[in-house]
């Protein structure tokens, strides 16, 4: 999370921000769901929706066809791979109370076969029929999160 930020001070109107510990963030990620990929396209900042898994103590990411994606996230250098976050989060509005997981790190292509299999039928499949599916390992650097809580 920001360095810079402040997340320990009170928030809204009896709103109070917790910062999350490491195992309390990966907790709140195992049930898996969808999250956001974010990264630098060659058009500028990008957020793009992606369904996701905690594979040990990576994100697994489910994207659509990898084309949209060789572009901007390949390097073209074997092992160079670029740095990427993962947002994750459950707010409810109404009750102005929930958490943000953002974890950082390196994005990796699984591309083989091997590296494919165990994530096949795991629910990181396209919504769209006929678009294949691609899967992207992210191996955290940093990971933090808040949870907004009214008192």
């Amino acid at each position: 999370m920001p360095d810079e930020a402040d997340l320990s001070s009170p928030g809204g109107p009896g709103g109070v921000v917790d910062l999350l510990d490491d195992a309390e963030c990966w907790r709140l990620l195992a049930s898996g769901g969808l999250g956001r990929l974010v990264y630098s396209s060659r058009y500028g900042p990008t957020a793009l929706p992606v369904v996701y898994l905690v594979d040990e103590e990576s994100v697994v990411l489910g994207t659509w066809d990898s084309a949209l994606f060789d572009e901007d996230l390949r390097t073209g250098i074997a092992h160079a791979e670029y740095q990427v976050a993962v947002e994750a989060d459950q707010i409810d509005a109404d009750a102005r109370e929930g958490w943000i997981v953002l974890v950082r790190g390196a994005a990796h292509h699984l591309d083989g076969d091997a590296e494919r299999a165990p994530f096949i039928n795991a629910g990181l499949e396209p919504w769209i029929a006929g678009v294949p599916s691609h899967f992207i390992r992210v191996t955290p650097t940093s990971v933090g999160g808040f949870r907004t809580r009214q008192t």
